[in-house]
């Protein structure tokens, strides 16, 4: 990857996802000049520690970008910022958000038909039994979802329209790893799994735990992010790990990682519409980005549980 001369911009960069995005191009790309968006509304300054760019506090869903940018040039832009608390079911904030953010970036990128990576979720998919597919409708259970959807459509329309822009939607799966703690009660099952057990409490989980999640450690997150700035055409794409594993397993994983021999507590689920089965088929992200993830679930919470508790020496 070449570092000379390459402006990049992310928007969400103080973000959990963006801002180990965001170190990870600054690391690798030491002379790229690099620009971030963030209105911290579900990001933090701390992420940023160490960072040397230029930084831009703004909401997206407003921003004017030729007043703020005038006739600047990128390279390519990341689309990270996002509202990501599922939770909030005002549909008119979640969707105005998302979707006019989205838009107003790709109108501003039109023109010099910039490179944009945008990040897409598995939410989409709504409830699945096997591998979710590319191909394979959207189906949200959640107006995040469905928001999500709306830019996979934008995204598509802008490439069919214009075959010399690409564009990269990527679908997160289930995604955990350092600089996600400021995000609450959004955050990880296996951060906040991995807090509850750090304090001696059995860790909490839905009856009886054979949910099953494609949990994804970030830096393969990253890893699939960069490669899809390479790409050679438009597409959307699953980012995951493959594989589907239960809480229970994960309980066990986290058991021997933090040294510690807990039994999950098994409480109701109160959600109407929880997503009981995520796994990404990586087909398509494997052939045509290159993507192969790292880190198995063992070995992404073990380096995980290294940089979140360091006193441990574990």
């Amino acid at each position: 990857m070449s570092s000379s001369d390459s402006s990049i911009l992310v928007t969400g960069g103080a973000g959990f996802i963006g801002s180990n995005l965001v170190l990870t191009l600054q690391e690798r790309m030491p002379e790229a000049q690099l620009t971030v968006i963030d209105d911290f509304r579900s990001g933090d300054f701390k992420n940023l520690a160490g960072y040397r760019g230029d930084f831009v506090a703004q909401n997206l869903a407003t921003l004017d970008w030729r007043q703020q940018f005038g006739d600047e040039k990128f390279d390519a832009i990341f689309h990270l910022a996002s509202i990501t608390d599922t939770t909030l079911h005002d549909q008119f904030a979640q969707v105005h958000d998302n979707v006019e953010s989205f838009r107003r970036l790709l109108n501003f990128a039109k023109p010099n038909r910039t490179r944009v990576v945008y990040a897409s979720s598995a939410a989409t998919y709504g409830a699945a039994s096997t591998a979710s597919v590319e191909t394979n409708g959207a189906a949200p259970a959640n107006v995040y979802a469905f928001s999500k959807a709306i830019m996979d459509n934008l995204a598509n329309r802008a490439a069919r329209e214009f075959q010399d822009w690409i564009i990269v939607g990527l679908r997160y799966f289930n995604v955990y790893g350092p600089r996600e703690a400021h995000k609450g009660v959004p955050a990880s099952m296996v951060y906040h799994l991995s807090r509850q057990m750090k304090s001696g409490q059995r860790p909490r989980i839905f009856k009886h735990g054979e949910q099953q999640r494609d949990f994804v450690y970030v830096q393969d997150i990253v890893e699939g992010s960069i490669r899809a700035r390479a790409a050679k055409e438009s597409g959307i794409y699953n980012l995951g790990s493959g594989h589907a594993r239960s809480f229970n397993e994960l309980i066990d994983v986290l058991n021997h990682s933090l040294g510690t021999d807990f039994k999950p507590e098994y409480i109701e689920n109160p959600h109407a519409h929880y997503q009981n089965y995520t796994q990404a088929d990586l087909t398509q992200v494997r052939n045509n980005l290159g993507y192969e993830p790292r880190y198995p679930l063992e070995t992404g919470v073990a380096d995980y549980m290294k940089w979140l508790y360091p006193a441990d020496g574990k």
